[in-house]
């Protein structure tokens, strides 16, 4: 109990005595042991690092996922250590809902028809951003927050004992430089210079000690910056390869709607004739030069505008004597009419091109089998 009772008293005095020598120094009453600079540009720096990586952290955290409210939870549910629950995309939903409604209107009817395409493609686009997201946040986000929640707490605790080292160490200064002015009043050698000196020494020792460990630490701040350009590098190629996804998935889509018969631009003509246009003032007309009239042609989608695609049979052409070329399949495809060749992910076919052919098409064989195939489903071997 007495052990108990002086320690507290002694922590007590440290604590006091600390509290005194900051408010002296902010007082500028008391002088200060100033850190080197090659020192103080490592605390700096650490400062500058933990500052931009939560900044980053945070606005990353939106980009992946802009509810708050979600946001919210899913750091709930990780501070309680539990699996966050899956969550449906708004891809995912807009394709439920796409679905849904080409049911009710007629999946067999032109908007049903396109509905049911389209509701397809946000489905994949869904799925495609639930595994960016995923993969960003193991990539890239732990990363981050390992070091806020690991490193840089290790280095905040030993920042604050060095802190500590130091008021301790100024204050036996100020006690020493007390004593040994006594002690030239007094003109003989004081018990209290000796014992101050002897305190010095010590807290001087465990000053030096801990500022160097803090600055092996602070050191290493430099490692973190690798790693966490690494992590940069793999967050860059997850988006990419997302976009890339994304980007291949709509050009489908495009490509599949513009097969469907029936669908158009716009509507191909109007009820109703344009009201006649205003006739410009006389001075107004004659000082406007001359506009060229351009011819314009309504696009219908899905009608071929070379006439090499409107008369290609592939069953009736053949291979051109050289120019042939071995191709890879990226993805699965499905062929819309009898001119088109469906396709496997990772088989290998053999394609050609024709003149007049649209350039994202080509011609594709395996065995007896041959028909249009897409470019961006192929991978062209040399």
């Amino acid at each position: 109990m007495d052990f108990n009772v002086k320690k507290l008293a002694s922590d007590a005095g440290v604590f006091f005595s600390r509290a005194m020598q900051f408010t002296e120094e902010k007082l500028g009453q008391a002088e200060k042991t100033e850190l080197d600079a090659h020192f103080e540009n490592l605390l700096a720096r650490a400062d500058c690092t933990k500052n931009w990586t939560e900044k980053i952290l945070r606005q990353t955290e939106v980009l992946l996922q802009p509810n708050p409210s979600a946001r919210v939870e899913e750091f709930l549910y990780e501070k309680l250590d539990r699996k966050v629950p899956s969550r449906v995309t708004n891809g995912e939903l807009l394709a439920q809902y796409m679905t849904e409604a080409a049911n009710d209107f007629g999946p067999g009817t032109p908007y049903g028809k396109t509905l049911i395409k389209v509701g397809e493609t946000q489905r994949r686009l869904g799925a495609a951003e639930r595994d960016f997201i995923h993969s960003a946040s193991i990539n890239f986000l732990t990363p981050l927050r390992n070091f806020l929640e690991g490193d840089w707490r290790t280095i905040s605790k030993e920042r604050r004992i060095l802190q500590n080292r130091r008021l301790d160490l100024d204050a036996c200064k100020a006690r020493l430089k007390k004593a040994k002015a006594a002690e030239a009043k007094a003109a003989l050698w004081s018990d209290e210079v000796e014992k101050a000196e002897h305190e010095l020494r010590l807290t001087q020792t465990e000053f030096d000690r801990q500022a160097e460990v803090t600055r092996l630490l602070l050191e290493g701040i430099s490692s973190t910056h690798v790693n966490h350009l690494r992590c940069l590098h793999e967050f860059v190629e997850s988006q990419t390869n997302y976009y890339a996804q994304c980007y291949q998935y709509m050009l489908d889509l495009q490509k599949q709607l513009g097969r469907f018969s029936g669908t158009f631009v716009g509507n191909a003509e109007s009820t109703s004739p344009p009201p006649a246009a205003t006739s410009p003032p006389a001075v107004a007309a004659a000082t406007l030069p001359a506009v060229p009239t351009i011819p314009v042609v309504p696009t219908i989608v899905g009608v071929p505008n070379t006439v090499a695609e409107s008369v290609l049979n592939p069953n009736e052409v053949k291979p051109p004597a050289s120019g042939t070329r071995k191709a890879r399949v990226l993805y699965d495809y499905e062929a819309a009419d009898s001119t088109e060749l469906a396709l496997l992910a990772d088989e290998m076919i053999t394609v050609y091109s024709l003149p007049g052919m649209d350039p994202d098409w080509l011609i594709g064989e395996r065995g007896n089998q041959k028909g249009k195939v897409p470019v961006t489903y192929l991978e062209l071997l040399s």
